[in-house]
């Protein structure tokens, strides 16, 4: 059973998911929050394994809460909600620790996937969001000329073969498409990627995008 926590300050917004997640046999909501403050009172109460973050919410946004509870260590998960015209918070909660974000308006078979694959651990960006918010968030970048001169510490103890992986992960390419470009088996890069996830540090996957153009492995076409 997955448990969740709805935060956000719309209630008949919170109404609609609380539908949409009871009507599932693996699903339960076990607290809906209308601001960031009953957000983190809640997941610590709980320990949900995923909280469904609003952004703009009252005295306590969600970027702010979902600092929070990524560094108080929490079990939970982010999965934060958002809206086209807000791609810079979007990027803030993927750079604090969300595990993902999908827009408010996706269907519901998406969000609940969404959730499971956030609960299981993967990180969740639509394909298609996921290009058009790193191609504005790489704007933002400093500029490196001629590259950084020392190896970024987090990418220090990657191996060649890693580094090549983590390069192509921010690249948006999926492992299945890892294994058949670098000709390797799809067992063999899920293992490379959870050996890259720790030993950078990151969270999931969407973390490990960030990375590869945070220490310019990836940079801007």
């Amino acid at each position: 059973m997955t448990t969740v926590l709805i935060a956000d300050d719309q209630p008949m917004q919170r109404f609609g998911f609380r539908m949409l997640l009871e009507s599932q046999d693996d699903m339960t909501v076990v607290g809906e929050a209308g601001n960031g403050h009953e957000a983190l009172e809640l997941v610590s109460r709980h320990q949900p394994d995923v909280a469904l973050m609003d952004i703009r919410m009252p005295l306590l946004d969600g970027i702010e809460a979902t600092r929070r509870i990524v560094r108080a260590g929490a079990r939970t998960r982010v999965l934060i909600v958002t809206t086209f015209d807000l791609d810079q918070y979007a990027y803030d909660g993927l750079r604090v620790g969300a595990s993902g974000f999908l827009i408010k308006d996706a269907l519901p078979e998406e969000l609940l996937a969404g959730i499971r694959a956030v609960a299981g651990g993967d990180a969740v960006v639509a394909p298609s969001l996921t290009r058009r918010l790193l191609d504005a968030y790489v704007q933002h970048l400093p500029a490196v000329p001629g590259g950084p001169t020392t190896p970024d510490p987090r990418i220090a103890s990657l191996t060649e073969r890693e580094r090549e992986i983590l390069t192509v992960i921010g690249r948006g390419w999926s492992n299945t498409e890892i294994a058949a470009r670098l000709h390797l088996a799809e067992s063999t890069v899920k293992t490379h990627v959870t050996r890259i996830l720790a030993k950078t540090g990151s969270r999931d996957r969407v973390q490990a995008v960030i990375l590869a153009y945070d220490t310019h492995l990836v940079t801007p076409a």
